[in-house]
Parts: C-alpha cells; structure tokens; sequence
C-alpha cells in the first residue's frame, strides 16, 4: 500500500480497506492463540448451552456481511455468543471503554488472553445467535454504531467454520492484524500491529499459508495477501503457478512495493509469457520503470500497445517505437540542470506539501513528534497524526529553519495537510479528516476528507468551515487557489472522476460561495491517480501515475491557453526518479521552489526537497501555424462552432478545437516543415479532410468549403437520383476500389441523415465489347455496390433493387460500330442512384 503520510487522499482509501474488515468474515483485534482465556463480568445467563446451528448461524451471518469467528477449547469462556467492540492492552482503556459502554446501557464484559496481555471487551453476551445477529443488523437499536464482530465461543465438535487454536499459527486466525499485540484504535478505525511483540506460534502448513494468501487478496487487504504470499512461495515452489505469481505481484503493486511487485512479475513472465493479459503486461512494465529498468519496460510497453486479445511473442513485437515508448524516450534524455537539496528539516516521518506564505515563509505538512509528552500516534504505522508547520526560507541555501506549530486553531487531534492561501494571506484551504468531536465514516466504515477553509482576523485565524461541495461520501482534498483567487484546484474520487483520483476546479464567488465542481478532463485526468495541484499564472503543476513517466508519481506541468490547457509534460529528470516525486511548487520569476519525494538518500518516509532551475530555458519563439476560416460552398456563408481536428500523417489526432464566431481556427505551435491533417466535421455536412505542410515558422492559411449532404439530391428528367462522382471499377472487375468507397460512403452519409430514403441501383457499361457479358459485368458491380452498402449499415429495404443493364441505356450515340472518343465512351461507364422514395 501507498505509504498513508505522503498522499493524503490515499488516507481514505486505507482506511476503506481497513474498515472492511468489519463487513467481512475477518474481525478486529482476536488474538487468541492459547486455549487459555478468562471471562471477566459474564452475563448471568452464560451457563446456559448455546444453539448447536453453528452452519445456520455462518450462513445468516455472511448474508448480513457481519464479521465472526467461531473459536474452540477456550477455557473459563462459557459457550455462547459475544459482540465484540474492542481490543486493548492498556487496562485504563479497556475499563474506559467498558464504563461507557455501561453508560449506554449494555451488560458488557472482558475476555482477557494472559499470554499477549490484551483484553477483548464485548457489549453484549447470547445463547442464542439470532438475537446476536439481530442486535448486529439494528446496530443495537441504534444505541452502537461502531464496529463489531461476533465471537462463537464453541468447545463443541469442530465444524468446517471453526479454527482450532491447538493446530494453527495466530496469523491464520487474524490473517488482517498479522501480530499478537494487535490493538484496535476506534479513533482512526485501524488495527495497530505491534511488530516488537508480535511473534509466530505454532507450525503452519504450506497450503494454509497461501489460502490465507488468497483469502486477504480476495478481501482487497492487500498488505496481508502480500506477506503471506511471500511466506507461502518462499517455502514451496511447488506452487509457483501462474495465478499465485501474478497475485503475488499484484499484492505488492496495489500497496506500492515496486520492487518485490517487479521480482513476482519477472518470474511469472520468464515461466508464463502465454498467459499475461495488456492488464498484466501494463502493470509488469510500470514496475520495471519504478525500478530503473527503463529498456526493459520499453519493451513491454512496445508489447502492450501492439497486442490485441493475443500476446506478441519477443520475435513478433513490432519494430516502430510507440508513442508511449518515444514520450518515455523524450523523458529520459531531459538534462535540465537543477540544483537539488535534501533540507535539514526532514525527519524521521513524513514531510510533505509545502505551499508559500508570503515571501519568506513556507508552510508544509508533517508527522513529525514534537509533543513535550504524550504523542498521539496514527495507529496504522505508529507515526503521530499529520499537522501543518511554518518555517522560514533562507533566501541564500533556501533551506527552512525555525519551524513551527502553524496554528492551534487549525491543527487537530487528526491529520491537516496540503494548504493553500489567498494572495494576501488572509484565507486559507487546508485538507483534513471528516470529523466533529470524532471521526465520521461513511455506510462502508470509511471516513472520508475535506477541504476546510479559515480566516485571519487580527492576527488569528478563525474557526474553520468545511466546503459546501464536500460530502460524506466521498473525499476531496490537496487544494490549490490560483494567484487572483478566483479558482479553487482540488482533488476528489467523486461521481464523475475519470480514475482513482482526479483534479477538480470551481470558480471562488462572493459571499463565501462556489460554483458546481468541474472535471479537467481526459488531457490532465486519467485511469491513475492525479494529485496535488499547484497554480501559477501560466501553468498548472500536479503529480500523477496514469500519464508516461519514471515510475511511481511523477511531476507533470500544463500551460493555461485561450482554448484551454495545453499538453501535459513530464517535467524530467532531476526532478522526477523511480519514486514518488509529488506536491511542487515554484515561484517562475526565480525558478526556485520545493517539492517531496521517497527517492533513495531521504532522511525519512517522505522529504521535502528544495530546487533551483540553474540555466533558464531558453525557448525560440515558434511562429508555425495553420489557420483557416469555414465557409457553405454554395451560399459562402461562414460556419461557427465547426468541430476541426488537426492530425499527423498517420491519423492521429493531436489537438481539436471550434471554430469561432467568425469560422475561423488557428492551430499554434506546430513543428516546422512537417505533414499535417486538417479535418472539420458539422452536422448535415460531409467530412472535409486537407493535408497541410507547415514551413519554417510561417502560417499556414488554409479555406475550407463544406458541401450539404443534400447537395447530392438532384433531379434530371424529372428522377430524384443521388449524384455522385464518378465511381471506377477495374477492367473487368466488380469488386469495389478504395476511390469507389470513399464515393459510397458520402452516400450512406446522405441515407444516414434521411432515414426514409429507398433506393434502387443501376450500373452501366459503354458499348464496347460482347452486349450480353457487358450486362452480365454491370449486374454483377451492382450487386457488388449494394453489397459495400449493406456492410455499412444500410438495411436491405432501403434498396429496391440492384440492377445492371449494360449497353442497353447509352447516353449518347456512341453504340456499336459508331465511331466515338474516349472520353463520350467513359460517360456510358456509370452507376446511377434513383431515389424511390424519400
């Protein structure tokens, strides 16, 4: 999993898949590993014999996606049913939480297990497991909300439900929280693994240890499925199929561990080339990127971009790099002189998204301690929860010194990350935790971020408010003001995201208000995750996985133009490495700034590093172009709002825009000397397509005149036909050339937009040759046009008939032994159109 400090977003996600363990059949926090328990305060009734239905208890409690666990030879625990709250190791913790349990109402208890010292408070006790599954379903008549799981305390014959304590190692029994001391935080809805306790017991089968393998992948916990993976195949190479390389790999990409992520995909694909999916090669060749392995990773990149539903072998890849391939390329030759320094700021823990206050302070993001005391830990890595700091710049090394607690006012008990201010540094946006008093989850258990915004009044910033475009059920983060404040950048996953994460902007109105979110679209978001924006006058900066890069997250830039953004660029390196390289800023005037990284050689999780472009760029002004105004052919009236795209010579598209109120379009910044198509496309008329060679820092005018679709309908002696150019056939051939397509399909246009349209087909020859085989040759063209018409979607009612004649209906005089030019011959050759109905 991605490291949680560094992507704040990736905190809800976390924590989604932590959650979930509440909604399957793996709890929180069991930890029996013994058959040895105490029961503290059991209810009166637990003598009583529980209900024998332990296959109907399983059954209704998975229909319910409610957690349980049935648990045999537990000494001193009466059999029956416990919904368990809780789990701690601190006695002063445990009776807090049983004090306010009791306050609610409920007869709760302890199940202690002296050998890891942790207790397991329940809030209620059953003999009969329906009540307990009811009580579940209600969330206790609304009296508890927080997570519970029910524990089948069993010393009955074991059923195919029940773990044996006797038999297996504790990881099998809490496959999610891996060691003894596992502690359940209810502040953060995560299991804390005490790795300086924790220790395996007991002998564990091969096989076990991959089920518990493919049971956490299953359940997407994807930290576990990864361990235990390695476990597993580090033991038996048996059971090095396919299906277990690739999980095994992919466990370790979902959670960020390229390195181990690339060691499975490489051995699964020396033994399973055959069997790799794009999806699998995709993932394979992003690994190798993030570990350097850039030649090898063209490779797969160049397979991933050739392949079709089949694998290429080595000897079939294509021999033309990609485009992928060649922006990888581009990339990599990036020398770009920076200055970069690793600051002395830096800790052991995370330091992340620095922004500018004014111009002499940064203020950054960090899980640094700097309690006198007792520190509040974020129980999932044991580092404390995330505040905001403000530290000076020295101007000379642009090092930051003297930091400080940003604000009591701001900072919380729980995480506050990515800051944004106003010019004047009078508001600010900031990232923080969905709470009010604690933690608000979603239906699923998730608890979700927000953008909160405050004020400074005298000195003081106020009380923060949340954004009305904030939700409950889904997080958004990472703000990013731009420099007249009239926008306000973010990420979000919600309704409407193009990937996992995506940049978002509103537009900042009086009163405190805020337009509707609205996407950047497919040429800043994509499938990956796109994150920490940063706004200047002229560009856009934002980290992301999803566009070409060196690996992990890299840093990309995006120039604001009048039609929009331009196209994304790869900032290279320095700046970008294997890692994650994510939250850039940078003052343009100076080219000096600071960015966060996990690259080798940091101090900690994530550092804060500082950069100064040492050579600006030095960009000759390029003045190639092609422009042109739309006109109607027959009235020469202009054509706003026409759909023109501009294509290299192998049809792909590289921009698109309208043409404005006047017709006109202007295509800017075109390399020199090079081939270009222009295509325009508007409702109701033909496609026009132009090639256009640029030149040397010169404009390219260009006119474009579009023909209706209903030009093509004309009458000639009183017959409604479709008038086309003529339409060739080879000599004594019938089947359709490319010159004759292209004329076909200008008239399927026609018949598309006239959906009513009937037609009948006659084809033509001139009088040369025998009469009988020029007709026979004529029927079969005609056959032959109807049959290109219906491959084109045209139904077969729509033509009458497809008729050949041959020499019987001459245009002219030119019949046999009449002598006749050529060229009065060829105007015999034709294929008429006759419109039926209409």
């Amino acid at each position: 999993m991605f490291k949680l400090m560094k992507k704040l977003l990736s905190t809800c996600v976390l924590l989604m898949i932590m959650t979930a363990e509440a909604q399957n059949n793996q709890p929180y926090g069991v930890t029996y590993s013994s058959n040895t328990a105490k029961l503290q305060n059991p209810d009166k009734e637990s003598q009583i014999s529980t209900n024998d239905d332990s296959e109907g208890f399983a059954m209704e409690a998975k229909k319910n996606n409610i957690a349980y666990r049935t648990i045999q030879n537990l000494q001193n625990v009466p059999n029956g049913f416990y919904t368990i709250v809780g789990a701690y190791s601190e006695k002063k913790n445990r009776d807090k939480h049983i004090r306010k349990l009791e306050k609610s109402g409920f007869k709760s208890g302890v199940i202690e297990n002296p050998q890891n010292s942790l207790s397991y408070t329940y809030n209620a006790y059953y003999t009969n497991w329906k009540q307990a599954i009811e009580d579940c379903k209600t969330q206790f008549d609304g009296r508890y909300k927080e997570t519970v799981w029910i524990l089948n305390a069993n010393n009955k014959k074991l059923t195919n439900d029940t773990i044996s304590l006797e038999s297996v190692s504790y990881e099998l029994l809490t496959a999610s929280t891996p060691n003894d001391n596992a502690i359940f935080d209810e502040e953060s809805g995560i299991t804390q693994n005490n790795t300086t306790t924790g220790k395996t017991r007991g002998n564990v089968s091969k096989s076990k240890l991959l089920q518990a393998a493919e049971a956490n992948f299953d359940k997407m916990w994807y930290a576990e499925a990864a361990r235990f993976y390695e476990l597993a195949l580090s033991k038996d190479k048996d059971i090095f199929s396919s299906g277990t390389l690739q999980r095994a790999g992919d466990a370790h990409y979902f959670i960020g561990n390229i390195e181990r992520a690339n060691h499975w995909y490489n051995l699964r694909y020396e033994k399973y080339q055959d069997d790799f999916s794009s999806e699998d090669i995709f993932r394979y060749s992003h690994s190798l990127k993030g570990t350097g392995k850039y030649a090898r990773a063209k490779k797969l990149m160049r397979i991933y971009n050739g392949m079709g539903n089949n694998l290429a072998s080595d000897d079939e890849l294509i021999s033309r790099p990609t485009t992928s391939e060649m922006v990888l390329d581009k990339i990599l030759e990036t020398n770009t002189k920076f200055d970069i320094k690793n600051l002395s700021i830096n800790s052991e823990y995370s330091e992340f998204s620095p922004m500018f206050y004014g111009d002499e302070n940064v203020v950054f993001s960090s899980a640094k301690d700097t309690a006198f005391l007792n520190t509040r830990r974020f129980k999932w890595n044991n580092q404390p929860f995330l505040d905001l700091y403000v530290a000076k710049i020295n101007e000379e090394s642009q090092e930051l010194k003297d930091a400080l607690n940003f604000s009591k006012k701001i900072n919380s008990k729980y995480h506050e990350a990515s800051v944004t201010f106003s010019s004047d540094n009078s508001t600010m946006y900031f990232t923080r935790n969905n709470f009010d008093k604690k933690l608000k989850r979603d239906k699923n258990g998730t608890n979700h971020l927000k953008i909160y915004t405050a004020s400074k009044i005298d000195g003081e910033w106020t009380e923060p408010k949340e954004l009305p475009f904030n939700s409950d059920s889904y997080s958004t983060g990472h703000p990013a003001l731009s420099p007249d404040g009239k926008q306000l950048y973010f990420v979000s996953d919600m309704p409407g995201s193009i990937g996992s994460t995506d940049i978002f902007v509103v537009d900042v109105l009086e009163g405190g208000k805020f337009s509707s979110p609205r996407n950047l679209g497919p040429e800043i978001n994509t499938k990956g995750r796109e994150m920490f924006p940063f706004v200047s006058n002229k560009k856009i900066y934002f980290s992301s996985d999803g566009h070409v890069g060196l690996g992990g997250l890299d840093i990309y830039e995006a120039s604001f133009a009048e039609n929009g953004l331009s196209d994304v660029k790869n900032l290279g390196q320095p700046v970008n490495s294997e890692k994650d390289d994510f939250s850039y800023i940078v003052k343009e005037e100076t080219q000096m700034g600071y960015f966060a990284s996990n690259r080798l050689g940091g101090k900690g999780d994530d550092d804060l590093y500082s950069f100064r472009k040492l050579v600006l760029e030095e960009v000759e002004e390029n003045l190639n172009a092609i422009s042109g105004v739309i006109t109607e052919r027959i009235t020469g009236e202009i054509m706003p709002k026409a759909l023109v795209l501009l294509l290299d010579e192998n049809n792909i598209k590289l921009k698109e825009l309208y043409s404005d109120d006047d017709g006109k379009f202007v295509f800017e910044d075109l390399d020199s000397n090079t081939k270009y198509k222009i295509k325009v496309v508007t409702n109701d008329y033909f496609e026009s397509e132009h090639e256009v060679h640029t030149k040397n820092n010169e404009n390219v005018s260009l006119a474009v005149s579009m023909k209706h679709l209903k030009d093509m309908i004309a009458v000639e002696n009183g017959i409604k036909k479709l008038k086309t150019d003529m339409i060739h056939f080879d000599f004594d051939k019938y089947n359709i050339r490319n010159d004759a397509a292209q004329e076909l399909d200008k008239l399927v246009e026609v018949m598309t937009q006239y959906k009513d349209m009937v037609i009948r087909i006659e084809s033509h020859t001139d009088s040369w040759g025998d009469s009988s085989y020029n007709k026979y040759l004529s029927d079969k063209r005609a056959k032959s046009t109807r049959a290109y018409l219906l491959s084109r979607g045209i139904s077969n009612e729509r033509i009458e008939s497809a008729v050949g004649y041959g020499e019987e209906r001459l245009l002219n005089e030119c019949a046999e032994g009449v002598p006749c030019s050529r060229e009065k011959h060829k105007l015999n050759r034709r294929s008429e159109f006759i419109i039926v109905k209409m």
